[in-house]
């Protein structure tokens, strides 16, 4: 079971991944506005990065839980997808369906308290702080764990106050750290980024615009 759970860990880190990139941002088509395969779910969650960027990473719709349609869209999307995976792995692996339940809940505790208490995201989860204040949005894609954004090349630091201890996104004795961070860094390095403001409004009302 301990197997299935760890492996249970990795795929829905992956799907992190994915959902995020692919479903949450839309993908960019010439001329028209992003395509999202669930676009209520694409427009609420440029409504929450509109919202953090105003507000310095603070999203008041967690303070006011499901009565905020966006909080009670990803509370559903979440159960649902954790209840298919579920029916899916279960024939499979009674670890991986531990593993999809435990990761859709840590992923809304995770979520939830990052954009409630931005000092505790900068220093638990700098990835996904970057993914929303960066000049960058389209990067970043983890939130629990910044794995597959190194795995895809897709991790993007803009200060060196916002890298992480090491890829893993797991504190270790520091010895371990270095040797840890050393090592991925030849085979998937991040990549760094200078934030400038300006940089930053344009790319936001640009993003802004490509979903309107």
């Amino acid at each position: 079971m301990l197997k299935g759970f760890l492996v249970g860990l990795v795929v829905a880190n992956g799907f992190e991944w994915v959902a995020h990139n692919y479903i949450l941002h839309g993908q960019h088509r010439p001329g028209k506005p992003r395509f999202s395969p669930v676009p209520r779910s694409m427009k609420s969650h440029w409504e929450h990065h509109r919202e953090v960027r105003k507000q310095d990473f603070h999203d008041d719709g967690y303070v006011e839980g499901i009565s905020n349609w966006r909080t009670k869209n990803e509370i559903v999307s979440l159960a649902v997808v954790a209840g298919a995976v579920s029916l899916i792995f279960y024939p499979i692996s009674k670890g991986m369906v531990a593993a999809s339940l435990y990761s859709a809940c840590n992923y809304y505790y995770i979520h939830r308290r990052a954009h409630l208490e931005p000092d505790w995201a900068m220093k638990k989860i700098p990835w996904h702080y970057d993914h929303h204040m960066n000049s960058n949005q389209d990067a970043n894609w983890c939130v629990t764990k910044p794995w597959f954004d190194y795995l895809m090349g897709t991790r993007v630091i803009s200060s060196a106050g916002l890298q992480e201890q090491n890829p893993l996104g797991v504190k270790l004795p520091q010895p371990i750290a270095n040797w840890l961070s050393s090592s991925i860094e030849k085979y998937f390095p991040a990549k760094w980024v200078e934030k400038k403001p300006l940089l930053v409004e344009e790319n936001t009302q640009k993003l802004n615009d490509s979903v309107a």
